[in-house]
């Protein structure tokens, strides 16, 4: 293992490590609020407008279900007002301003707070390093004053470790993910439990089954294994790092052969779901949008129902995740004229309208 992969196995346990301890610190937080309150109690805490404006900013984020569960030294109504002051103020031309230094142009303060946010690492100098790049020259206070009225911390704050969906990122193109998922199947013999294993690209969403089983052992897997990295065919061409849990079936011989193609395997923190939330996320949408509505009889019936919802899936169906767009459309989008056609799968289970060509 190099020092890379090593980190990397790292970052993965420590990740699963802090999803299992927030509701701990939360709780904690909340408690040592409350105790601060009662020790306050009489007295009002007063708030610098910078404070302010960091709360008003993290408080719209979470909205006022979520504050009024968390929120302790200060009400949601007064956070959200607080943030629609904020918008008031953005669109406030009421006042006509005197001599004086020039107002930032617009485009420099969303350039500055989108660098930001993109960059969280990048302190100040960074920031106008990169801004006088595209021939804006910015003083180090202007870039400060900009971060702070849209209430953003200082880099240190911002930096300080990097989150999941940051790794995920950076190694986008490369990554994919597996997991199984069980159905019950009705035979002769009575309900019979079957196993469906896929793979899942991060980067575009696409889904490979790659087997069903009632049976799902280590020969099989291996199988498995030999089909996905087939150097002509196989679905995780191209793929560094494949994540997985502690299931058993995945096997040290699986995980080895997996190396020998040159493909990491990541595992998972046991009980740690949210670290695979891609191959989740496409179990529940597979299961609301098609097995968890019908009834399956024989393993044909099955194999027919996944079958005709995977052709769904990639043709037919928009992925949030992919800014509501298709993964791989059939007809030609943005077509304005043509009569509407609908196709149905499943007895129309699944449908898709489209225009069809002139």
């Amino acid at each position: 293992m190099n020092t890379l992969q090593a980190w990397q196995l790292l970052l993965v346990t420590l990740a699963g490590w802090i999803n299992r301890q927030q509701n701990d610190v939360i709780s904690y937080i909340q408690e040592e609020n409350r105790i601060l309150r009662s020790k306050l109690k009489g007295k009002r805490i007063r708030f610098t407008d910078d404070e302010r404006r960091r709360l008003a900013v993290k408080g719209k984020v979470l909205g006022r279900k979520a504050l009024r569960q968390f929120a302790s030294i200060v009400t949601p109504d007064t956070i959200l007002a607080w943030h629609r002051k904020l918008v008031a103020q953005k669109w406030d031309y009421s006042r006509k301003r005197g001599p004086g230094r020039p107002r930032v142009a617009n485009e420099i303060a969303d350039l500055t707070v989108r660098m930001a946010k993109e960059n969280p690492t990048w302190g100040l100098t960074r920031i106008m390093g990169a801004l006088a790049n595209l021939g804006h020259e910015v003083a180090r206070g202007t870039v400060s004053n900009i971060l702070k009225a849209h209430g953003i911390e200082p880099a240190p704050q911002r930096g300080t470790r990097m989150p999941w969906a940051t790794f995920l990122r950076a190694h986008w193109g490369s990554m994919a993910a597996s997991d199984l998922f069980t159905v019950e199947v009705w035979s002769r013999h009575g309900l019979i439990r079957y196993y469906v294993f896929f793979f899942i690209r991060l980067s575009n969403r696409r889904v490979h089954i790659a087997g069903i089983t009632r049976n799902p052992n280590a020969s099989w897997i291996k199988q498995i294994a030999r089909n996905v990295t087939d150097p002509d065919t196989g679905f995780l061409l191209g793929t560094r790092y494949l994540i997985m849990d502690r299931d058993t079936i995945f096997t040290v011989e699986c995980r080895e052969f997996l190396k020998c193609e040159g493909i990491k395997a990541l595992r998972l923190p046991p009980r740690s779901p949210n670290l695979n939330a891609y191959a989740e996320r496409f179990v529940r949408t597979i299961k609301e949008s098609c097995l968890s509505r019908m009834i399956f009889f024989g393993e044909q019936s099955l194999r027919t129902a996944i079958d005709e919802f995977m052709q769904h899936y990639h043709h037919e169906r928009n992925h949030q995740g992919l800014s509501n767009h298709l993964i791989d459309p059939i007809e030609e989008m943005g077509v304005n004229n043509g009569p509407i056609a609908c196709r149905q799968r499943l007895g129309g289970l699944l449908q898709y309208y489209y225009r069809q060509a002139a």
